[in-house]
């Protein structure tokens, strides 16, 4: 049996924290999602002005790059460039950049995904969180 390293809570509040420190710093107002390694929520933050439905699209990218152990963005390209059948894949939502996943030697532990302001901006965002962790 094989050990893999996991997200903590005070993993989870460093991410939390530096994300909103990045949004708040160029007044972006967004929900910041962060998920285990299955993509189950184990954060969600939304920030005063950020719309209604960005509380359901971050963890939806959140959820993605967690399982998926790649940005979101590859999906948004691959179904730009013309693979709209990828659109049917099972139990896969949130299809746009801003999800990114956290990468721990070559282990997905999780993911963060943003939504609220353009979506290279959500990027932005969640990979300033992940970066709190200094890894």
């Amino acid at each position: 049996m094989r050990t893999k390293p996991a997200l903590i809570l005070d993993d989870v509040k460093k991410i939390a924290a530096a994300a909103e420190a990045e949004a708040v710093a160029h007044k972006w107002a967004v929900s910041i999602a962060i998920v285990d390694d299955g993509g189950h929520l184990l954060w969600l933050q939304r920030l005063d002005g950020a719309p209604a439905t960005s509380a359901m699209i971050g963890p939806a990218k959140a959820h993605t790059a967690a399982l998926g152990q790649r940005e979101t963005k590859v999906y948004e390209d691959v179904i730009n460039n013309g693979r709209y059948s990828f659109l049917s894949a099972p139990g896969i939502n949130g299809m746009l950049e801003g999800g990114v996943p956290i990468m721990v030697g070559g282990e997905c532990v999780g993911a963060v995904g943003v939504s609220g302001v353009k979506s290279n901006e959500d990027a932005q965002i969640a990979r300033a969180g992940i970066a709190a962790l200094g890894l």
